[in-house]
C-alpha cells in the first residue's frame, strides 16, 4: 500500500491546504497538518488530534508519512551516538550526534551511499544508491535532538552535513532540508548554526553563492597540490583545485563569509615541506579557517595518520601567516562513528 499512496510531506503548505478544500473542508486543517508534520514532528496521523476522526481516516486512506527508523543505535564511552537509521524503502544511512562541553551537533547523512569516491572515506566506497528526500534529512535532525535532550539536558545546537553522502550532489534536496530545519514552521534553527560540507563542486558552490544560502560551507581539501588531490581523491582530475579556487573566490566575493577547510594529514603522502607550502598559498586567495583533523582509519591500512611533529609544522606555517587553525579530536570512534568511518557496517 505504500506504493499506492503518496507522502504527504511531499505535499507544501498550499498544496495541503487545497487538498483539504478539494475535499469539502476548510483550507485551515492544511495548516494544521502541516504544523503537525513538520513543527510537531509527527509521523502518525493519528497524533493529530485536532482533527476529527474521520479527517484523520481519510488522510490514512490518501496518504502515508514516511519517516525514518532507528534501527541500531550505538552510544560512544565518550558521550557521541550514532544512528543507524532504516528509510522507508529498506535502505540504511548512518548520522552521528556529537557533544562536547559547550555544544551537541548533528552530524547528517544526505544520499544513500555516495557520488564521490574518496579513498580514504569508508562511505565512498558504497555505491550512491539514491539521493535522500528533504523529509528523511529533517527526520535525522529531529531524532538527534530528542536524543540530546534525552541523553545531554539540552537542545541540539549545531547541524554539519558531513555524514553520507555529497551534498551538492543532492543539491535541491538539501537545500529544501535546511530551509524547513531553519523555518519556524519547522525547527527555527539558525542557519548560521548549520555547515554544509563539500568535497568541491565548483559549479554548485556557485550556484549556492547565486541562490544567497544563509548557512556556512566547508571544503574537504586535504591537499593543495593538485596530482597529489588527484591520488585521494579522483575525481578531482574533473573538479582541479584552479576551478575550486574561482568558485571559493566567487563565494566570498558574493557572501562575504569565510570558508573552511577540512584537512586531514597522512604519513608520506601530504605531509612534506611543499604540502604546507602549497596550502599556505591556497589559504590565501579567500579569507578561511583551516580544521585539521584527525585521521579515522578504514580497515585497510593503506592511510596513516602523520605524525604530531607534521602536524604541528602544518600549525606553526598557518598561524605564521595569520590562517586560523584548530586541530579537530574526533569523537566516537570506537563505534566507527568518527569522520570518514561511516559505512553501514550494522
Amino acid at each position: 500500500m505504500t506504493g499506492q499512496k503518496k507522502d504527504i510531506r511531499a505535499l507544501s503548505k498550499e498544496e495541503l491546504r487545497d487538498f483539504f478544500v478539494s475535499i469539502g473542508d476548510k483550507a485551515f486543517r492544511g495548516t494544521q497538518v502541516y504544523e503537525w508534520l513538520w513543527s510537531k514532528g509527527s509521523h502518525s496521523f493519528d497524533d493529530m488530534t485536532n482533527l476529527s476522526k474521520e479527517l484523520r481516516a481519510h488522510l490514512n486512506e490518501n496518504f502515508v508519512i514516511n519517516h525514518i527508523k532507528v534501527d541500531h543505535f550505538q552510544k560512544s564511552s565518550d558521550g557521541t551516538i550514532k544512528n543507524a537509521v532504516k528509510l522507508f524503502d529498506d535502505f540504511v544511512v548512518e548520522s552521528v550526534l556529537i557533544p562536547t562541553k559547550n555544544r551537541t551537533t548533528a552530524c547528517v547523512s544526505s544520499q544513500v551511499g555516495c557520488s564521490l569516491d574518496c579513498s580514504f572515506c569508508a562511505t565512498a566506497r558504497l555505491k550512491r544508491m539514491r539521493n535522500l528526500n528533504p523529509d528523511e534529512i529533517y527526520d535525522q535532525v529531529v531524532t538527534i535532538d530528542r536524543e540530546s535532550r534525552l541523553y545531554h539536558n539540552k537542545p541540539l545546537s549545531n547541524i554539519v552535513f558531513m555524514g553520507m553522502g555529497e551534498p551538492l550532489m543532492n543539491y535541491k534536496n538539501v537545500l529544501e532540508s535546511i530551509e524547513k530545519i531553519t523555518s519556524d514552521e519547522g525547527l527555527g534553527m539558525s542557519p548560521k548554526r548549520i555547515t554544509v560540507s563539500t568535497s568541491g563542486v565548483p559549479k554548485m558552490i556557485k550556484k549556492l553563492a547565486d541562490d544567497e544560502v544563509k548557512f556556512n560551507l566547508a571544503v574537504s581539501l586535504h591537499s593543495a597540490v593538485q596530482e597529489t588531490r588527484e591520488q585521494i581523491m579522483p575525481f578531482a582530475k574533473s573538479f582541479t583545485l584552479e576551478d575550486l579556487r574561482e568558485s571559493l573566490e566567487y563565494w566570498y566575493s558574493k557572501t562575504n563569509r569565510k570558508i573552511t577547510y577540512e584537512y586531514i594529514v597522512w604519513k608520506d603522502i601530504n605531509d612534506k615541506w611543499e604540502d604546507i607550502q602549497a596550502l599556505v598559498a591556497f589559504c590565501k586567495y579567500v579569507p578561511c579557517k583551516v580544521n585539521i583533523i584527525e585521521y579515522n582509519p578504514i580497515d585497510d591500512g593503506n592511510f596513516q595518520q602523520a605524525s604530531s611533529t607534521v602536524i604541528d609544522d602544518y600549525i606553526e606555517a598557518l598561524e605564521h601567516n595569520y590562517i586560523p587553525v584548530t586541530v579537530r579530536r574526533s569523537r566516537g570512534k570506537d563505534i566507527d562513528a568518527a569522520c570518514g568511518q561511516l559505512a553501514n557496517k550494522q
